[in-house]
């Protein structure tokens, strides 16, 4: 298995990136070192990985920040997310299924990625969330972004499984509203109205809701519901980031 993980930066400047003096979010040091070296070393010291790709628009820098290590590689992205996993499906060489994951997510941890692959094995396309009530018992003032089902609110864990090229649809989709991406309501509505309609009016669970999108785009689609609420806290800004600094010192 291939594990990915997503290092590039969005147009125009980062708040984080810049109160810290660089251009690049994966740069912003994090308990002493880039954040992006924290997914990075969880990846290489897991046994389930025969390779480690990290893919950014200057690969140059963000390798630079990283380990010297056999399995590890930096590559350049092209312009958005879905369209360089679009393209990675008709890459030859890749050994599926792939794992993907974000250079913000400085808390991944052996535990969370056997669950999560363990989990969601089956899937065409597996994804990564984190149940509200289970986060907030953890971290009462942590802020996220939910989504509202049925089966209660959750957010995503920036953990992703594809199997192969049945993800294809899904990733067209994506790119279309690709600068939208954080708003669900948008992908929610892309799908259809009856598939926006159900969750807005929270007539379905999560799993029914993603198994109505996967009926559309061909492809089996399951929320793998991780039991460590720390899968959900990523460093997208100042606070989480002295909220993750925070977390690393009780986890050390």
């Amino acid at each position: 298995m291939i594990a990915v993980v997503l290092a590039g930066s969005r147009p125009g400047s980062d708040p984080l990136a810049a109160a810290f003096g660089t251009d690049l979010k994966a740069l912003v040091p994090v308990g002493g070192k880039p954040m992006v070296r924290w997914p990075v070393e969880a990846l290489l010291a897991s046994p389930r990985f025969s390779r480690v790709l990290v893919l950014a628009q200057e690969p140059e820098r963000i390798a630079e920040a990283l380990p010297a290590h056999p399995k590890l590689s930096v590559e350049k992205s092209l312009g958005s997310i879905a369209a360089t996993l679009e393209r990675m499906c008709f890459d030859p060489t890749l050994e599926w299924p792939l794992f993907v994951t974000t250079a913000d997510h400085v808390l991944l941890d052996h535990g969370m990625i056997d669950e999560f692959c363990d989990l969601g094995e089956l899937a065409d396309i597996a994804i990564g969330v984190v149940e509200r009530e289970n986060l907030m018992a953890r971290l009462p003032r942590s802020q996220r972004t939910w989504i509202r089902f049925r089966s209660g609110a959750y957010s995503g864990a920036n953990m992703f499984l594809l199997s192969g090229k049945k993800v294809l649809p899904a990733l067209e989709v994506w790119r279309s509203i690709e600068q939208d991406r954080k708003k669900a309501w948008s992908l929610l509505w892309a799908l259809g109205p009856l598939t926006f309609v159900g969750a807005a009016l929270r007539l379905r669970t999560i799993h029914q809701t993603l198994d109505r999108i996967g009926e559309r785009l061909g492809a089996k689609i399951e929320a793998v519901d991780l039991s460590d609420p720390l899968a959900a806290v990523d460093v997208d800004k100042l606070a989480d980031h002295g909220l993750v600094e925070q977390l690393l010192k009780e986890r050390s």
